[in-house]
């Protein structure tokens, strides 16, 4: 009886072990840094584009030694801006993070995510992330362009097939 639960013991064992790296895969986690010159005169996102699977965790870093920044998504939940993040996906604000503080959140709708720092939107502090692939049930592409949004602002923002093609777009 003591041999077979040793047996039944280490098979779990084993099942547990070879299940792990599937959950540890299950779960991705990818870092967005916040970005500025020494002297404040450029801010940017780095990566300013990110493709990544539905279920992935972004976590906003700041790196700028010498600014605050926010990482705030488009929605009207969120400072009554125009909804630039899938239908159904959840709306967030950083709140204003100061160097070497960080932010996470999980993107669980597939389509892509529009997002921007809240004092340096105007000087073209925004990004994109790209979540799923299109044509995945329930996937929303990128809204039309709204009158609530700055030029440099929307200049900025890498076209989805280029985030696709090549996984990230750095800019900076």
């Amino acid at each position: 009886m003591a041999a077979r639960r040793q047996v039944l013991l280490l098979g779990g064992g084993v099942l547990a072990t070879l299940g792990l790296p599937q959950l540890l895969r299950a779960a991705p986690v990818e870092t967005i840094e916040m970005k500025g010159t020494a002297r404040g005169e450029h801010v940017w996102f780095a990566p300013v584009g990110l493709a990544v699977p539905v279920g992935t965790t972004v976590r906003f870093v700041n790196r700028d030694p010498g600014n605050s920044h926010t990482a705030t998504a488009y929605h009207p939940e969120v400072f009554d801006r125009a909804r630039r993040i899938p239908k159904g996906a959840a709306p967030w604000d950083s709140d204003f993070l100061l160097p070497g503080e960080s932010f996470e959140v999980m993107l669980s709708a597939p389509g892509v995510y529009d997002y921007y720092c809240i004092p340096h939107e105007m000087a073209g502090m925004v990004g994109r992330i790209v979540v799923g692939q299109p044509g995945e049930p329930g996937w929303q592409g990128p809204v039309p362009v709204t009158e609530d949004l700055d030029p440099a602002a929307l200049a900025a923002f890498p076209q989805v097939d280029e985030i696709l093609a090549r996984g990230r777009v750095v800019k900076g």
